[in-house]
């Protein structure tokens, strides 16, 4: 469906109070109801601290990840007793040289093997053969003692350590989709503590695993709880916001998830054993068990006026009200304001509402806003990993784990400072268009120029490219739930993040082929991007404007076709 030169009408509402007019289903939305009642003051605020507080230890599970799998170095096991008897008084680095053959590395240089050791008959040298002893494990980073060294997952049985990561990010895959559906259906409160509750339960029985495979399905199911915990936190906190405090909101969230991230560093040198670790960071998320205290953290008013459900939208508004203490509900005068216009809302709605699959399948225009943004989110996340392993990949160089997780964080910051001062002035779409420009660019100059780069600028491209393709991840999920009707933005936010996790597939993936293939991939998705640069020019311009609350909203929510603003400089609509 396009649109003409003027923006649709039920876009264009007014956020002044207007008089106590007879509501009616053609006008009602929330972004209308909420100036005749005074507005939302300190309650609101209090909502979104609620709501930003619990990113803090989702951040913990879904980096978690990072420690659990790191593999440190490690040299086979060496019994002097199997050595040859003129060779039994070695010790330390003699019995290495003697027991533990070497190997030529990625570049060339002569290193111990890691998965093979010599064997001796009598005084004669043999050939080498695998380890049979277990392995030595040196040069910790983080953890201690993780599933690696516990289970001895390297040389023949590392399989097993992608395989993991790939479960872990397959189960935000299945956890996005179908508790997004959850979150338009049940509401995004009740999501929250369904996910809640079984985050605790699989986080415990994750600490517990005793063998690889119950372990890797317990991460699984582990990810698509926390998947929904950040899912219906993420949309509750937008459509609690006004739109001059969208932005503002998502990424102070995000600067929580950020401060998680660079906590778990701590945490992880602190515990030092992952069933630990995995126990600290499960236990923290009994105390928002608390949330569900009455009147304390509340459903989403505009959801619930979305899916027609007044009884619940009044008594949620009413406590809204009471708790902000507004003029017009201290007077007498104004209470019966207020329930005129409740009793008012309750006249103008059905019972219940519903969303058939043939009049979702048949919204055009709201498919191709999605369809653009999970394009661009899939490959931003993709390209994202390559940035962060491009020295290692191409020049052999070796990052140390905390090296690489503080420059993923550093950027992620980086990102988020970007968003927070570009998005409001340029909009989201020149923004966006931005972030993926920059994203193509940084890979086409580190895949072209690579022989004409020092160490200096390889590294500053690498940085440019892991911020540019975090703001354009991060921009891209925001611009989907602006984008999408209330009654259907669980399953709009949830799709789209579903594809960031897919994109982060990529990783584990190369990973689980030794990382062959790797400049291919690095190819494709940098051509990816020039074609995501593309796309984002036929999306409409979000900011400032009211949130679509039916499918009729979001189809009339497109650019107009004479479009001649500047893709930077887009003006403010009226508020």
């Amino acid at each position: 469906m396009e649109g003409g030169e003027r923006e649709p009408e039920p876009l264009q509402r007014d956020f002044s109070t207007p008089s106590l007019l007879e509501l009616t289903t053609e006008n009602l939305s929330f972004d209308s109801l909420v100036p005749r009642i005074g507005g939302l003051g300190p309650c609101q605020h209090l909502q979104l601290l609620l709501g930003w507080l619990p990113n803090l230890f989702v951040a913990f599970g879904l980096f978690s990840d990072v420690f659990i799998t790191s593999t440190p170095a490690h040299h086979c096991r060496v019994d002097p007793g199997g050595l040859p008897s003129a060779l039994q008084n070695v010790s330390g680095e003699g019995l290495l040289n003697v027991s533990i053959p070497l190997e030529k590395d990625a570049e060339g240089r002569m290193v111990r093997s890691q998965c093979q050791r010599y064997h001796y008959r009598g005084k004669a040298r043999r050939e080498t053969e695998s380890c049979m002893e277990g392995w030595d494990y040196s040069q910790h980073q983080g953890l201690r003692k993780n599933m690696v060294t516990e289970w001895d997952l390297v040389c023949s049985q590392y399989w097993k350590v992608p395989v993991e990561e790939v479960c872990f990010i397959l189960g935000f895959l299945v956890g996005y989709l179908l508790l997004g559906y959850a979150a338009d259906r049940m509401g995004r409160r009740k999501a929250f503590f369904l996910s809640l509750v079984l985050a605790l339960l699989c986080g415990i029985l994750g600490a517990a695993a005793t063998s690889p495979a119950a372990f890797i399905l317990t991460r699984f199911f582990l990810g698509s709880v926390l998947a929904g915990v950040y899912l219906s936190l993420y949309v509750l906190r937008l459509e609690l916001c006004d739109p001059s405090q969208r932005l503002t909101a998502t990424m102070l969230g995000y600067f929580f998830v950020l401060g998680g991230q660079f906590l778990l560093l701590g945490i992880a040198v602190g515990c030092k054993d992952w069933r630990v670790m995995q126990g600290v960071i499960t236990a923290p998320l009994a105390l928002f068990l608390l949330y569900s205290c009455p009147h304390l953290f509340l459903e989403s008013p505009r959801w619930l006026l979305s899916s027609l459900r007044v009884a619940e939208t009044k008594e949620v508004l009413r406590v809204l009200v009471e708790r902000k203490g507004h003029h017009r509900f201290e007077s007498a005068r104004g209470r019966d304001d207020v329930e005129q216009i409740f009793a008012e809302m309750e006249n103008a709605c059905p019972a219940s509402s519903s969303i058939h699959l043939s009049k979702l399948l048949s919204c055009r225009n709201i498919w191709k806003n999605l369809v653009i943004l999970g394009f661009t989110t899939l490959i931003s996340n993709g390209i994202h990993h390559c940035y962060g392993t491009f020295r290692k990949n191409i020049q052999g160089a070796r990052s140390g784990l905390y090296l690489s997780y503080l420059l993923s964080a550093g950027t992620g910051v980086l990102a988020c400072l970007f968003l927070c001062v570009t998005v409001d002035r340029f909009g989201r779409r020149g923004v966006l268009l931005l972030s993926m420009t920059l994203t193509g660019i940084s890979s086409l100059i580190l895949l072209g120029l690579i022989e004409y780069l020092n160490e200096a600028a390889i590294l500053t491209f690498c940085i440019l490219g892991l911020s540019s393709s975090h703001a354009a991840a991060s921009l891209s999920v925001l611009f989907t739930a602006e984008l999408t009707p209330t009654v259907i933005r669980g399953e709009g936010v949830g799709l789209i993040l579903a594809l960031a996790a897919l994109g982060k597939l990529s990783a584990p993936l190369m990973d689980l082929q030794d990382r062959h293939g790797y400049f291919l991939q690095h190819v494709v998705l940098a051509s990816m991007a020039i074609l995501c640069i593309l796309s984002i020019l036929l999306l409409p311009e979000s900011k400032r404007k009211p949130l679509p609350e039916t499918l009729g909203d979001g189809e009339l929510y497109c650019r107009p076709r004479r479009d001649h603003m500047p893709l930077l400089a887009t003006p403010n609509p009226p508020i």
